[in-house]
């Protein structure tokens, strides 16, 4: 970490964990550690107000997403982007996985799954008014939770494990990050959307191959 406080310390009856956990994650993700980097957990807990366990426990937890991994005898680091190759590789698993998803959802619509499918595209109706990490979290939380949706009510539980085994949204938002992509990425929710309510299996698997096809170009173009 480079000199000048980058963390708020938290309020004393703050639950710690998940504070110190989201403080780290928006520091991350904001390249306020560069990808890398090597963290320092005494200066982290030194600008929180906490002591180093809840930040290795935060530390942990990251890991476990990948978005740091752990150096031996040496504590931990910010991983590395993905590079080209990483990102079409992951986006042809995708292509792989998730428009066949589509399909099958669609065959499996019911009321319950509309009211779903609905309530989940209503939670983001718009993109976020600025660029900061605290502001584009919501979309990209959004975006992971309807694509796992979708994964999930085509009923295959090991596409659904492989899928979240990647943490591709968590990767691919470092990438994006500062980029003006939330308008693009409601559209193509919205149109993918109506295919599954209206039961079109063609052309729900369509518009999710659209949507990672552009995703991916968007990526590679700025690579």
């Amino acid at each position: 970490m480079d000199g000048g406080r980058r963390l708020e310390a938290l309020p004393g009856r703050q639950v710690l964990a998940d504070g110190v956990y989201e403080q780290i994650r928006a520091l991350i993700m904001n390249d306020g550690i560069e990808p890398g980097a090597r963290i320092n957990i005494d200066e982290i807990a030194r600008e929180l107000g906490v002591s180093g366990t809840p930040v290795r426990e935060a530390l942990a937890r990251l890991e476990s997403e990948e978005l740091v991994s752990r150096l031996p005898l040496r504590g931990y680091r910010v991983t590395e982007l993905l590079n080209r190759k990483e990102v079409d590789d992951m986006y042809a698993l995708r292509l792989l996985l998730e428009p066949p998803s589509a399909a099958l959802a669609a065959k499996a619509m019911s009321d319950e799954n509309v009211a779903l499918l609905r309530a989940e595209l209503a939670t983001c109706p718009a993109a976020p008014a600025e660029d900061a990490y605290r502001d584009y979290k919501a979309l990209t939380a959004h975006d992971q939770r309807l694509h796992e949706l979708i994964l999930h009510l085509a009923g295959n539980a090991a596409v659904e494990q492989a899928f979240a085994r990647t943490h591709c949204h968590l990767h691919f938002f470092r990438l994006n990050y500062n980029q003006p992509f939330g308008e693009q990425t409601i559209s193509e929710h919205a149109v993918i959307v109506d295919a599954l309510i209206a039961g079109h299996a063609a052309a729900a698997k369509k518009a999710m191959t659209d949507h990672l096809e552009v995703a991916r170009d968007r990526l590679l173009s700025r690579l």
